[in-house]
Order: C-alpha cells, then structure tokens, then sequence
C-alpha cells in the first residue's frame, strides 16, 4: 500500500500558505456505507477471509460522499445514517512538541475522529472547517506494543460520519437539496509548532474615492502549551510580491484575538469585478517552539445598498449579475474535487457572472478563493432553511454554524453579504410554528452577524415576517414559472421594490429538461392567469393540483426558459434602480423532494446539467452579460424539428456582437442588427423557410473589426404522426470505450413522435455497465424523454451484452452487442 509522503514546506492553495508542514490526505482510505458495532471493529488486526474481516470494506479516494450516486436513484431514498473511514498514517512532527492536526474542510453531518480506539474530536455540522488536535493520542499509541507488532509504527485513524435525519440540526430535511454525509471536503494533516496562529482577521477597506485605505490586522493564536510571549511580523505584499509595509513587534500571548496593526494606506490597487486586485497579508511567529507563518489574501474594495435605489461598488453604480451554487456533481455529489470547482467557477465568469448566492451553507475555501480571484462577489448563508425554529441544541448549532462562517471567511473581499436564513416561513419540522419566535431568533442573529462583523450585510429570502430584521431582503418572485407569466416581471418586482429598504432578487428562472426543445414553448402562457405574486409555497413548485402554472403546465422545454430568460434579461437593462438579481442556479442538483421530475430527484432549473453540460439557456446570458463576442444558434441539442412544408420557422441567434448576418443551406438571409430591447433575442431572429430533410444554417456575428461564427444541421420532419406505438433503440456513437444508445418513439408507420414524453427504463445484462444514476439527461436509467428521445451510455467490455429499453404501453425493445 503506497504511503503518505509528507511534503516540506507545501503551500496551502490560493489564500493560506503556511510554514507548518500540510499535505492532503486523499489517498488510502477504506469505506464503509454502514454502522459498526464498535471502534473496534474498525481497528482489530484480522486475516482476510476471516468472520472478524465482514462486513467489508471498499478502497475509496477523498473527497468521497456517502450518497456519490443513490441520491439520484430513481427507487430509492437517499442513505442517510453512519458511515465509516479509516486510514493509516506515518506520524513524524518535525517540530520539538509540535502539535499534529488533521484539518477537515467540510464533512457531513455529525463526525467523530478516533486514533486506534481513542475519541479524539466530535463535531456538528456538514459545512463549517474544523480541526482535531490528535498529538496525545498520537504520542499514547506509539509508545504501545499494538503499534509495533500490528500496524508497524503506523497511526490507525478511524472517522465515523452520520447525516440521520435529526429535526434538531440544520438544515432541515425538508430543504431543497440532500443533506449528504461523508468526508466529501479535503481532510490534510497538518504539524504545527507548539505555539502557532489559528485564524488571521484582515480587515480591508477602502472609501468610495480609492485614495484612503485601511487595514486591520488581527490574530488568534493556538497555544495549548501556553507559551507567553513571542515576536510578531506582519507584512503587506502586493500581487507581485513585494513588500508594501511591514511591522515587527512583540506581543504577550494571553489568549483569544490579538491585534497586530491598524495601517493606513494611500491610493492602494482597487479591488473590483472586472480587475479583482489581491494583496497577501503575511502574519509570522517567533517563538522558542520554532517560527510559524500563515498568509492570507485581501482586497480593497468599497460597497453600498443605496436606500431605495442600485448596488454601488467602489462609487459606482454595479448590476449584481447572479447565480447560485450548490456543491453538488454528476458523480461524485458533494465531493467535488478542487478541478472541478475551478471549472464550474470558471464557467460562471465566463458566462457573465459578477455575483453569486452561495446556497444555502458555508461552501468551500476553494468556492470563495476562486470568487475572490474572478472578481465575483458573493452572498453566503448559514443553513438555517425550512421547517421551523427548534429547541436549545438546533440554535446553538445555528449561533456555531454563523460565528464559523464569518471567522473563517471573514476576509474574502468577495463577500458582501451573511446570509442568516433561506424560507424560514416554510413550516413542517415541528408541530408548533411560532412566527415570533422566528423573528426573536432572527433578530439574535442579525444583532451577532453584525457584532462579528459589521463590515459586512446581512439578507435572508423569503421570509415575509423577518424582512425588516435584516439589512437586505429578497422576496419570492418567479414570474412566469410558479405563479404568472414572464412579462408581469418587472412590474412585480417594481411592487416588491417599493416594500424594502435594500431589495435583491434572488431566485428566478424555471426548469428545463436537457435536450427538449418546442415549436411553440409560450403555449401554456396562454392558459396562465397573469397574477400578481409568484410563490413556490402553497404547492405551486408541485406538479399536481392547483391553479394553472407554468411550472405544472408547461412543456419544460429549453425554448420556454429561454424565452423567459432573454425577457428578464432585457428588462433588467431598463431598471435603473435595481440592485441586481441571481438566477437560480447555475446548475442542476439533486433533490430528495422532487421524486416526480423529468429526471427524477433533480432540480433541473441550472443553466448547465450536473456534468457541466451547457443548455441553451447558457448563451442567452451570454449574449447580455459578456463583451468578448459570441454567436450562438439556438438548437444544438434539438436534432429534428417540425412543422408544415412551407410554413415560416424562427430561427433565434443570441450574440453580443452588433450585427449578424444568417445563411441557410448556403444561402444569405440578411444581415440584422442588435437591440437588447427587441424580443426575442435581441432582435436577431430570422423567421425561414426549411427544406424536408437536412439544413444547415450558419451565422457570421461582427463585433467591430471581430468575426465569430456558429453552425448547426438538422432534419425537418413535415410528416404528421399519430399516438405513439412502438419504440426504437439503435447505437448512436461508439467512442473510447463508451457506446451511445438512443431511444425514439414512433407511431404505427414508423413516424417519429417528437412531442412525445413518455418515461423509459433502461437496463443491460451481460458485461457492460450502464452510466446511470448522474442525474442528466444522458445518465439517467429512468427519465422522461425529450422530444421522443432519450440517450444512455454504456461502458463497454471485452465481453457481450443486451441493453433493454422499457416504457409503459409500449412494446419492449432491445440491441444485442
């Protein structure tokens, strides 16, 4: 078994680089989906085969999340329970009584760590850092004959995590997300010196001219040996690395925070979203345990809510561009490696994203590091989220989860806003909902974020009875999908607007099936009484019952929430007074409350699918936010559409670029010019004339002396089909190693029914292996179809194997390989 090789000197990434040596223990670990009946039973010495060896356990890599794939599962709840890991470590602290740490960034829910048969540490909550001090425990067992003879000088560590259901934790259960278990954040180990700095609290700041600036440095020390006094120095490096200022002085060590400096600065390098400026703030210790250093970045930056009015960022006027983000992944779930949060994080900048609404609980150090270096500025909560207000252990775990929050994240200059709670008006947990109560424990809350830091906003999002209690409030909008239709959108928000001191929109959008396009996605407008408030409560975000609604009546189609998107978008340009907005979210997520959707369990309201796969809906935003010209057709994922020969069909292109000239089948169909206020896309829309059979359309963008261009080809079926007969499955592509399948419906003379949407179960037998359980639209054993499709992937082998396609009413079909 390849051991952990501890590296000198290794950096922490992006904001903390630290002289103690730290390496991330990803590698090595056994798992068990399970309980056990005892710390024994994970560390006793046993003989492969033999009854003490069961139940078994399975060679995993961290960041690993308990439900990586059944919380997509078509037919069957999420596991939530205990879990275990263990691990063996080579223990060797360079550092004459230094301390020997493991660092847990994030795990869930409720963790305990043990070295050999000892507790070392507990924690609760799934999304806040933490760390176990495990020197004595260390030093205890290696002085044993057990660590010898059996585990050859190797530390045996054993990590039990447990997301049970439990109404006296948060969030709630009810929420709109799985609350996952496991070690899904990285663990590192971590060898400090015996006196050391637990936390470093920079506060930057600048005024709303850039010429005055300031910075407050404070630090927190960790010193169990209670070492007394030392010499400190701190420096200000800019993004080159030199040396702004520095400051050396002794300080007494006497516990709790310590100030350091209170500099003031001339004319420093302004932090913004398009030129997201860090400097490092460098804190070192000197002491007669051995020096220590910690870094972190800063930024310089000014904000302000206007009262009754716009979002002001370094003096001017900033439109939040928003989105949200859930730590979620086709996969892997919540232990999303730091890869891919650099490419979903990358992904939203590109897209035109200058802020985001972390929800809903503290994210990852790599998230805000990311936001800090991307110039995206940030919204980030605590998961106080449905169900109502529990008892003592429920707020304090609250009151925890916030004071961790800020600390650890307090000097992102990214952040602008601690979110205190999500839909705090959604009862359900307990059987008492005390509204005062709520706003008592809001009102706590509210007074602490602003104590702990008063720097910063504090918001909540819908939540009607607390919106005065907090400096910024979103209430509930979703026109055009839970309620109305999508042009009453800036007339209900100008309403809303008018109720609050500070107005943010938060969530808005609505939910598209990948791949599932319409020849008339408006359609269900016209059923939709056009009224007043959007409200997800009250059963609008269920699929059955109730009044008439987009999100129950509609087509789910990428061609509706386009529509609604590109209408929002430019209605957004026309209200000066608006604050900004965040849609919601970036990307599709799993969801144990929604069993019944197109994918089932999957929130299918993101701008790309859980893999990273973009909808159409990506370049609408696109086409209003960013500056670098694009071109983009709509229909890349729509491979037939339909209609009569000869009938008018729209084709839409979204661009940023000035003017655009479209060709089909070779041929030019004029040249059009933008305008953000032209519905639909901008203007840029041709109404054509399909040939049956093959098209081409092609599209030439200019953006001053810049060219793009973008192409797409599909069938154009004029043929008429009938109720839905029989079902086709043919091989579609085989590349690397995987084969693609997909699924049509036709009727009884063969005629592709491409408003199908009929549900299909896929299976294979033999020696492939179906990628299902992703949560998209092509890894999914069991979804809705789209169009009267439906795509699966096999893994192949050397071997044979039988992929089978069922849907109810319809004959069987299969393909033999």
């Amino acid at each position: 078994m390849k051991r952990f090789q501890l590296l000198l000197l290794l950096f922490v990434s992006a904001i903390s680089v630290c002289a103690q040596q730290r390496v991330r223990l990803n590698d090595n670990w056994q798992f068990m989906r399970q309980d056990l009946g005892g710390i024994w039973e994970a560390v006793r010495g046993v003989e492969p085969g033999s009854p003490e060896s069961v139940p078994l356990w399975e060679n995993v890599t961290l960041p690993h999340c308990v439900n990586a794939v059944d919380g997509v599962h078509p037919d069957l709840n999420y596991y939530q329970g205990p879990s275990w890991y263990r691990t063996r470590l080579k223990v060797s602290n360079p550092y004459e009584n230094g301390r020997t740490l493991l660092h847990f960034e994030g795990a869930g829910q409720k963790t305990s760590v043990f070295v050999y048969t000892t507790e070392v540490k507990t924690h609760v909550g799934g999304y806040d850092e933490w760390t176990a001090d495990i020197t004595e425990a260390v030093e205890a067992f290696k002085k044993t004959d057990i660590c010898r003879e059996l585990f050859n000088g190797e530390v045996p560590v054993s990590i039990r995590t447990d997301n049970s259901r439990d109404l006296e934790m948060i969030p709630s259960d009810l929420s709109d997300f799985n609350i996952y278990g496991g070690l899904y954040r990285y663990v590192n180990l971590v060898y400090a010196p015996a006196l050391s700095i637990e936390k470093v609290f920079a506060f930057a700041e600048v005024d709303k001219t850039g010429k005055n600036a300031r910075l407050q440095v404070k630090a927190r020390f960790y010193n169990p040996d209670q070492v007394s006094s030392a010499e400190a120095e701190v420096k200000l490096l800019d993004q080159m690395g030199r040396i702004v200022r520095k400051e050396r002085l002794k300080v007494n060590i006497e516990g709790g925070s310590l100030s350091l400096t209170d500099w003031r600065l001339k004319n420093p390098l302004i932090w913004s979203t398009d030129r997201p400026v860090l400097y490092t703030v460098e804190v070192s210790i000197h002491s007669s345990n051995g020096e220590y250093k910690h870094a972190e970045k800063v930024g310089f930056r000014h904000f302000e809510f206007i009262e009754k009015g716009p979002f002001m960022l370094n003096g001017k006027r900033l439109l939040l561009k928003g989105t949200h983000r859930h730590e979620d992944h086709a996969g892997v779930a919540a232990a999303m490696t730091e890869d891919m949060i650099r490419t979903e994080m990358k992904m939203m900048k590109d897209m035109g994203v200058n802020f985001i609404r972390l929800g809903h609980y503290q994210q990852s150090r790599i998230a805000l590091d990311l936001c800090d270096s991307l110039g995206i500025l940030v919204w980030e909560e605590i998961p106080w989220c449905r169900g109502g207000l529990g008892g003592d252990v429920y707020k304090e775990q609250a009151r925890r989860m916030l004071t961790n929050m800020i600390e650890q994240h307090y000097n992102h200059p990214s952040i602008i806003i601690w979110g205190l709670g999500n839909e705090n008006d959604w009862p359900g947990d307990f059987s008492q909902f005390d509204k005062e109560k709520i706003r008592a424990f809001m009102k706590e809350l509210n007074d602490f974020s602003h104590k702990l830091d008063n720097s910063r906003k504090t918001a909540i999002r819908r939540c009607d009875f607390c919106s005065d209690i907090v400096d910024v409030y979103s209430p509930s909008i979703w026109a055009g999908w839970y309620r109305g239709v999508y042009t009453e959108y800036k007339k209900v928000s100008e309403a809303e607007f008018k109720k609050y001191k500070h107005f943010l929109h938060v969530e808005w959008g609505g939910d598209s099936h990948a791949r599932r396009h319409s020849e008339n996605p408006d359609n269900a407008l016209m059923k939709v009484q056009a009224a007043g408030e959007a409200d997800e409560r009250a059963g609008d975000a269920s699929l059955y019952g109730g009044s008439t609604r987009v999100s129950k009546d509609g087509d789910w189609s990428e061609s509706y929430i386009c529509n609604l998107v590109d209408w929002h978008l430019k209605e957004q340009e026309t209200m000066p007074w608006l604050t900004g907005t965040a849609q919601w979210p970036f990307k599709d997520f799993s969801t144990p409350v929604r069993p019944d959707n197109p994918v089932p369990y999957m929130n299918q309201k993101g701008v790309v699918e859980r893999d990273f796969t973009k909808k159409e809906v990506f370049y609408v935003y696109q086409s209003y936010w960013t500056d670098k010209p694009m071109a983009h057709i709509y229909g890349h994922s729509w491979p037939v559409r339909w209609g009569e020969a000869g009938e008018d069909k729209m084709i839409k292109v979204y661009s940023n670029c000035d003017e655009a000239e479209l060709f089909l089948n070779g041929k030019s169909q004029g040249v059009k010019k933008r305008n953000s206020q032209d519905f639909p896309a901008a203007g840029l829309r041709w109404n054509l004339k399909f040939i049956a059979g093959e098209n081409h359309v092609r599209v030439v963008a200019r953006k001053g002396k810049v060219t793009v261009e973008d192409s797409i080809r599909f069938q154009y079926q004029t043929a008429k089909w009938s109720a839905p007969a029989r079902m086709t499955l043919t091989k579609i592509e085989d590349k690397d190693g995987i084969q693609t399948f997909e699924a049509k419906i036709v009727d009884e003379n063969n005629v592709p029914c491409l408003d199908a949407r009929n549900w299909v179960r896929f299976s294979l037998a033999g020696d492939g292996e179906l990628i299902e359980h992703q949560g998209t639209s092509w890894g999914s054993s069991f979804l809705q179809m789209y169009n009267g499709r439906a795509i699966i992937r096999v893994k192949s082998t050397k071997g044979g194997y039988v992929v089978v396609a069922k849907s109810e009413g319809i004959p069987t079909v299969s393909i033999n390989l």
